[in-house]
């Protein structure tokens, strides 16, 4: 296509929810409209007043659309050099109390009009389309790219009868990916396998953690004192996001780390067992309320330790890089893109995880280079996303007039073949999640096929057609 090309982010949250998947989108659609080369609109869930009380912290409550989306913006505006040009669309949605998560209600498709309909970038495409019911995504855009962010699999496993679960949940999203996407990008090797899918980081970090690495530098420069403060961690205060991992090693190594102090930073529904467990340590372990790791507190930090095994790529420990800050870290596929960071301390068991804590104490970091901070970069994500998703290549034919006249006709029988099944397979799904009592099922939230009357008039959305027309509709 020479024409300019529109991308459409379509997301499972959005800001004041500081979770990977409000944050990390948001900075895609601003970087890919950066240049004036492309367009982008960040579709993003729509809560009522009810729902948003459940999700948002600090009781952050919008009464329109629009109030939400002056929030965003000044968000993003807050946190890049440049005015970003992209547009905000909303899609009705409902919170999930037993999933906590947000899923999208009625045919979310409809956000985009056919005429901008080019590229859909799906955010967690099988959170997406567990019950998607509607116009299929492969008809409306001309591809669809969808990005892995969460290992679901690891959740469901942690849960009663997790092992059933997670073996039903990973066919769940094999399927709905299959018929669903062109093309998959996994952010680690941390992530379930997908059909059609490559591994690739195609995240960056907010520009503010490498203005702080660029500080640093200069101080080092200068022969100033760069990083006056020991080691830190900084998570969600739950168990699983490796506190329980830290406070281990801790314990057992307690004589031979007899010098290291370690900040805590984290809220969450396991804190109070945390900093319990912490106390009984003879270690200067302190626990501290969650802060934003923007704030110019861990400015000074010069040792990062995330022994968490349960990211698909930890957003804080390349903002610490970032930082210019040494990173202590697990040999896990969540890191491998972290390994060619020079300040990247990988430790394959607990020995070595001691010995590179006690060389991180007594080294300065490594000043990060230019390529190190581009590599960091939204710049460099965008590019790598861009590679990753095929997106400036033509879309692959195949080559008639080389083709034998005996190869030919097999290649058209098989590809009509695939199509075929594969048209049966969206029809099935597409039966199944037009069924209540078949989405309720496996989990979805009662009376989701369709907008509430509450969404309709917080979105501006016409009222369904009736039964009767859209039977017709469906039958030509």
């Amino acid at each position: 296509m020479s024409a300019r090309r529109h991308f459409a982010v379509f997301t499972t949250a959005s800001l004041p929810w500081m979770t990977g998947t409000s944050i990390n989108p948001l900075f895609r659609a601003a970087y890919l409209a950066k240049d004036g080369s492309r367009d982008a609109t960040l579709v993003i869930p729509w809560l009522s007043l009810r729902d948003q009380e459940l999700v948002y912290p600090t009781k952050i409550v919008f009464d329109s659309p629009l109030e939400q989306e002056g929030y965003v913006r000044r968000w993003i505006e807050e946190r890049v050099d440049f005015r970003p040009s992209f547009s905000i669309n909303f899609y009705p949605a409902k919170f999930s109390k037993e999933m906590r998560s947000i899923l999208p209600v009625g045919d979310i498709t409809e956000c985009i009009p056919d005429e901008m309909a080019d590229i859909a970038v799906l955010e967690e495409p099988e959170h997406l389309n567990w019950y998607h019911h509607g116009r299929r995504w492969k008809n409306k855009f001309r591809q669809v790219i969808g990005v892995i962010h969460t290992n679901y699999l690891a959740y469901v496993r942690r849960e009663k009868n997790g092992q059933v679960i997670a073996c039903c949940l990973r066919y769940a999203n094999t399927w709905v990916t299959r018929i669903y996407c062109h093309k998959i990008i996994r952010l680690s090797g941390a992530t379930q396998d997908l059909p059609k899918s490559v591994v690739c980081n195609v995240h960056g970090v907010n520009p503010k953690f490498l203005e702080v690495g660029r500080l640093k530098l200069k101080q080092l420069q200068n022969g100033e004192a760069a990083f006056t403060k020991g080691a830190y961690y900084i998570g969600k205060m739950v168990w699983s996001k490796g506190y329980r991992e830290l406070l281990d090693l801790l314990s057992k190594y307690q004589s031979r780390l007899s010098d290291l102090e370690v900040d805590l930073y984290g809220s969450g529904e396991d804190s109070d067992e945390i900093r319990e467990s912490a106390e009984r340590l003879s270690l200067a372990v302190n626990v501290h309320p969650g802060r934003d790791h923007a704030d110019p507190l861990f400015h000074d930090y010069k040792v990062f330790i995330n022994p968490s095994t349960t990211d698909v790529v930890c957003t804080t420990s390349a903002e610490a890089l970032a930082m210019g800050k040494i990173v202590i870290c697990a040999n896990h596929p969540s890191n491998e893109f972290f390994k060619q960071f020079p300040n990247c301390r990988i430790y394959n068991n607990d020995e070595e995880f001691v010995q590179v804590t006690l060389n991180a104490l007594a080294e300065q970091p490594t000043p990060l280079t230019d390529m190190q901070m581009y590599d960091l970069s939204w710049e460099a994500a965008t590019d790598r996303f861009m590679e990753a998703a095929e997106i400036n290549l033509p879309t692959a034919e195949p080559r008639i007039q080389q083709a034998s006249k005996t190869y030919f006709p097999t290649f058209l029988r098989t590809r009509k073949l695939k199509q075929s099944l594969e048209d049966a397979s969206v029809y099935l799904h597409q039966a199944l999640s037009g069924l209540e009592v078949t989405r309720c099922a496996f989990g979805a939230v009662p009376k989701t096929l369709q907008p509430d009357e509450q969404l309709r008039k917080d979105l501006g959305l016409a009222s369904p057609p009736k039964r009767k027309k859209q039977k017709q509709k469906l039958m030509t």
